[in-house]
């Protein structure tokens, strides 16, 4: 298949600019037979990847056991190229995409959602897919082949998202707190996860995996207590954009939602020092500077996800009312279940220096639940990172949260008396 043969699609609405876009169709009769191979359920295999170029032209490459359906586009804000397949099994080398060439400065890869596998390329510039082909490299066996070329912004356009803005349709219907049933519901929402690893240890530990098992043992910890309906954001691997962690709370209709995340410095200098656990509440204005990025690196999850994102501050005043909204009605019992649950958490866990800190985090921003985020600990610092992979330690958390989550229950039941 020649780089002229394939479809261009996706673009941008109206005078916003363009998305470049290919759609690659195998056909069984195009170049060999054994495509009709391609019928077969099983996964195919990605083995191998290839970046070579310079700062002008880059050529990318992935070996795949068999052909599949790929979808490229292209994304701004940050500028990437994003490859989606069905049914892709990565067996790629370790610390692949993590170091890139050429126009390439990193990529990630996994399961974008059920049966949907995605590759979001990084890129120093706006690129155009100058070309993509798929040939046989013996067998079934196929190579992906994607020619990036440097472009100017102006050519590229705004890209897809970038000019996207997000407004409520009706007034948020909010009411004072109280447990929607005799059986408050919880959601455990672990962070990350799929294409999105989060925090990277230096022993190669992902924040998804972590968080999730921890969620899976404080879910398990909950359902025993036997008060409480135990509900989860997600419970594999697989990537759960923030708008429908926020969505699924909404659904379940979420008396307390957890947020679980890790933490990690990227200054060397401090990372044998810097550990422990941290609970974050929703704020407008971030309570310090390492607040303030703890929520850009959540709340960039989307776009690491090669999600297209709007620039929350475009959204001008309706964002700032929903913020207060939130606020009034939510904060102070938001505050009272971080209060009980660094409380808790004390009783066994390491805590930060600073335990108690807020920032505008995007999956907090519920309309009538209160919630937080906890960074369980610090991958960055090896004492952390031994604990957060230890089962007995994933113990001790679990129980700490439960403990707290009965507390602020109890505490909830009397007032409302």
């Amino acid at each position: 298949m020649g780089g002229s043969s394939y479809p261009r699609c996706l673009k941008a609405a109206g005078s916003v600019g363009f998305v470049a876009c290919v759609v690659l169709f195998l056909f069984q009769a195009l170049l060999f037979s054994s495509y009709a191979v391609l019928a077969a359920p099983q996964s195919a295999i990605a083995s191998d990847s290839r970046i070579v170029g310079g700062e002008d032209v880059t050529d990318f490459s992935l070996k795949l056991s068999k052909g599949v359906t790929v979808e490229v586009f292209t994304l701004a804000n940050p500028y990437r190229v994003i490859v989606d397949m069905p049914d892709v099994a990565f067996e790629l080398p370790e610390g692949a995409g993590r170091k890139g060439e050429g126009l390439v400065k990193t990529f990630r890869y996994g399961l974008f959602a059920a049966r949907k596998a995605r590759i979001v390329i990084d890129t120093l510039s706006p690129v155009a897919i100058e070309r993509a082909d798929m040939v046989s490299v013996g067998g079934t066996a196929v190579r992906l082949q994607l020619r990036l070329r440097a472009i100017d912004a102006a050519t590229f356009g705004y890209g897809t998202g970038a000019s996207r803005t997000a407004s409520p349709k009706t007034k948020p219907s909010l009411t004072p707190f109280k447990p929607k049933s005799s059986r408050p519901v919880i959601v455990i929402d672990p962070g990350h996860g799929g294409i999105d690893p989060g925090t990277l240890s230096a022993n190669n530990v992902y924040e998804k995996d972590v968080v999730l098992a921890v969620a899976k043992v404080l879910r398990k910890e909950l359902v025993a207590r036997g008060g409480f309906q135990v509900e989860m954001t997600r419970t594999k691997d697989v990537f759960v954009k923030l708008s429908e962690r926020l969505a699924f709370s909404e659904k379940k209709g979420a008396d307390l939602f957890i947020s679980l995340h890790a933490d990690a410095l990227a200054d060397q200098r401090y990372v044998k020092r810097v550990r422990g656990a941290t609970v974050y509440t929703l704020s407008e204005r971030a309570s310090d500077e390492a607040a303030r990025k703890a929520a850009e690196k959540e709340n960039n999850a989307d776009a690491i996800a090669g999600l297209p994102t709007f620039k929350e501050e475009n959204v001008g005043e309706v964002r700032d009312i929903l913020i207060d909204l939130v606020k009034r009605e939510t904060a102070n019992f938001s505050a009272d279940f971080s209060n009980a649950l660094v409380k808790r958490m004390g009783e066994s866990v390491r805590l930060s220096r600073k335990p108690q800190r807020s920032a505008a985090f995007k999956v907090l921003r519920q309309t009538g639940t209160p919630s937080v985020l906890v960074e369980l600990g610090y991958l960055s610092n090896s004492e952390d990172e031994k604990s957060l992979t230890s089962d007995s330690w994933r113990k001790k958390m679990a129980k700490a949260i439960a403990n707290a989550v009965e507390t602020y229950f109890k505490r909830r039941t009397v007032l409302s008396r």
